[in-house]
């Protein structure tokens, strides 16, 4: 089947329970997306499910709301995996699926490399009724007899064309090797190459196709421009279209790691709250960007492509490709991070002269020509947070190199914690950076944190007392 808009169906036309219903009223969904429309009802009702959809279209919810539905909280075992290609698309999922959990009490695990195997293994010990992990930790987990699957009754494949892409696919038929035959899987994937048809045809059972046109996201959600602009002229036109959009929060799109510094740099220093997101930055620093982004603190992010893949964020209201994309579809990529899950966007393309070609073929690609932009012509309302020039700490570049100290909190899972809410606890109350905070674990009673070790007092100091979600926190040094 294949859809492009909703039919007017409530989340409670579904077929979904009361827990899971005010879970979706916790995070604001009110109305089921296209994708969701029609995944949801037959993953329910137990048929495995390929969905042909892009970032942006709901899927996380298609396929987490009815795990949600499937989880018995009072069995200890691992019941639902999901598999993403990315650590950034894991922490993403998970954050969503421990959202739409949290009424029903569904213990939700991420696993992941680059972050300390003891932590996940101590963590699968304690529980874990749903695992989220990318494939290579996965499959380490399971070597060491710290995942068993033999419970695990519904699988996902999420993105499966990117696990094609970075090579996974041979590595993920050997976890759904080790997964129970009469499980439910369900597959997501942009786009449908052949290798993961084949995949498809050997390990799902008469499965319900559904797809969302590439148009709904495009073309419905997002009003694209472009704007005629020399090399040399580019910055000032930058700064003119954050004057003029006024947006609530944008990423601007670069090509290079290089490109990324400068125009982070140049922006910095025009007074604005910007943050840089490449692939040269350490996995700590990355994820203390997204996290800081995610939160609403920095309204405006540098990015390449490669370090914002799985970037979902609902309340990015414009793209500007400073640099117009290689090819037409990481353009469609690109310009998918705004206008989510049925909310208007707007995205900008800036556009050299040597580059009318390009702008042809993906006017080609997704069927219509853009608009030229205009100063003032129709932007939305909302200011551009700018910081003011003064700051009360001066500006440190971190290079990882600096000592750290570990601090711990009196708070965690069983009070409501996240990650992202002690991040956003430290920076409101001491003026540090988000990528200041790192190696944050969230255990049920205590949480963990590493700052750096010249403002671990004054962290301690100005974190002690401060509430979160209700409840006060206490800090101290442990190293």
């Amino acid at each position: 089947m294949s859809t492009s808009e909703t039919t007017g169906k409530s989340f409670q036309d579904l077929g979904l329970s009361r827990l899971t219903l005010e879970a979706l009223r916790d995070v604001g969904y009110e109305s089921p997306s296209p994708i969701q429309e029609e995944a949801i009802p037959p993953l329910l009702e137990g048929r495995d499910v390929i969905g042909q959809a892009q970032t942006g279209t709901g899927k996380t919810a298609a396929f987490g709301l009815p795990i949600m539905e499937y989880v018995d909280p009072s069995l200890a075992e691992v019941q639902a995996l999901v598999l993403t290609p990315t650590r950034e698309l894991c922490i993403q999922v998970t954050q969503a699926l421990r959202a739409y959990g949290h009424r029903k009490r569904v213990d939700v695990v991420a696993v992941f490399g680059g972050a300390p195997i003891r932590t996940q293994q101590a963590q699968l010990r304690a529980g874990g009724h749903v695992v989220v992990g990318t494939v290579g930790r996965v499959l380490d987990l399971i070597s060491r007899h710290s995942l068993l699957l033999h419970d695990c009754r519904f699988v996902v494949l999420d993105e499966a064309d990117e696990m094609l892409d970075l090579g996974f696919l041979e590595d993920v038929e050997r976890i759904l090797a080790l997964t129970p035959s009469g499980r439910q899987t369900a597959l997501f994937s942009a786009t449908m190459p052949a290798p993961i048809r084949k995949l498809a045809d050997r390990y799902l059972y008469e499965p319900v196709h559904v797809k969302v046109e590439a148009a709904t996201l495009t073309i419905d959600t997002v009003a694209q421009f472009q704007l005629a602009v020399e090399p040399r002229d580019k910055p000032e036109a930058l700064a003119e279209v954050l004057r003029a959009e006024r947006p609530d929060q944008a990423i601007v799109f670069v090509r290079t790691k290089v490109r990324c510094d400068q125009l982070f740099r140049v922006l910095r220093d025009r007074g604005m709250n910007v943050r840089a997101l490449h692939g040269d930055m350490s996995q700590g620093a990355r994820d203390g960007v997204m996290l800081t982004f995610k939160a609403g603190r920095v309204p405006i992010l540098v990015a390449t492509d490669v370090a914002a893949r799985g970037l979902d964020i609902s309340t990015v209201t414009h793209v500007v490709n400073y640099d117009v994309p290689t090819s037409p579809d990481t353009y469609v990529h690109r310009i998918g991070r705004t206008g989510r899950i049925g909310r208007s966007g707007r995205a900008i393309t800036f556009v050299e002269p040597r580059q009318q070609r390009e702008l042809q073929a993906i006017e080609r690609h997704i069927g219509t020509s853009i608009t030229a932009w205009r100063s003032g012509a129709d932007a939305p309302p909302t200011p551009v947070k700018e910081r003011p020039r003064r700051h009360s700490k001066p500006h440190i570049s971190r290079d990882g190199s600096e000592p750290r100290a570990k601090l711990a909190l009196r708070g965690g899972r069983a009070a409501g914690l996240r990650v992202a809410d002690i991040v956003a606890a430290v920076t409101a109350a001491t003026g540090l950076d988000g990528e200041a905070v790192s190696d944050v674990v969230v255990l049920d009673r205590f949480s963990f944190l590493s700052v750096p070790a010249s403002e671990a007092d004054e962290v301690v100091e100005a974190l002690s007392g401060k509430r979160v979600r209700g409840r006060p926190l206490h800090a101290e040094r442990v190293g």
